[in-house]
């Protein structure tokens, strides 16, 4: 991971055009090719980044840096690096990835058990579907065939649509799977990350424990 502290300006290209002026932010490039660029508050969410496969094109004209990075959906994220401050790279090494609390592996394995309650002629493929950005929770395939993705979550934010949307985009560069689809499942989803998984093209499913376990009804319900 490659770490840059720089006075710097940003514009994006792409679903929307977006500018960050001039001002000290931290951009973060990982070995995936990810890039994403952080003011120092906000908590996790950047405020702007590119998420790989990307390409990305450095050049030097009077004495400025200018970063450009471009990807396969025709977005742009150009970085005009007005003043570097700090540039550190680390090897991180292999991520052993997430470990899940009990409550959300079981939700895992509840839905599994039961995919075919999710819509008509659902089959599992495969639990923790592996790919080189991290495990898909569970990979299966409608009654037309098409590949389905399904992250699960006890509570649904942004960040967990940010990971599904990740998984889809790599999952689509496979000829064997795309088109892949995706489902979102949680306990409690947040209006927020409904509304960005809407906008992406990704279904909503509410989970209840009970209900999964049997308890009561055994009916989910798909948005």
């Amino acid at each position: 991971m490659r770490l840059v502290i720089a006075n710097c300006t940003v514009d994006y290209s792409g679903r929307l055009d977006a500018h960050l002026p001039e001002a000290v932010r931290l951009i973060m490039v990982k070995a995936d090719g990810c890039i994403a660029i952080h003011a120092d508050g906000g908590a996790y969410k950047p405020l702007n980044w590119m998420n790989a496969p990307n390409a990305v094109h450095e050049s030097n004209e009077n004495g400025e840096l200018t970063w450009v990075v471009t990807n396969p959906k025709d977005e742009k994220l150009t970085i005009q690096i007005h003043q570097i401050l700090s540039d550190v790279a680390h090897q991180m090494g292999t991520d052993p990835g997430l470990e899940k609390d009990g409550v959300e592996a079981h939700l895992q394995e509840l839905l599994a058990a039961n995919i075919g309650e999710i819509c008509e002629g659902m089959v599992l493929v495969r639990r923790e579907y592996p790919t080189d950005i991290g495990p898909v929770d569970l990979l299966c395939r409608d009654i037309n065939d098409a590949a389905v993705a399904i992250e699960i979550k006890r509570r649904g934010e942004i960040d967990g649509v940010e990971q599904l949307s990740r998984y889809l985009d790599y999952l689509n560069r496979d000829g064997n799977l795309r088109p892949v689809s995706g489902i979102f499942a949680a306990q409690e989803i947040k209006p927020q990350a409904r509304v960005l998984a809407e906008d992406r093209g990704i279904e909503c499913l509410l989970l209840d424990y009970d209900e999964l376990r049997g308890i009561q009804s055994d009916e989910l319900r798909l948005f």
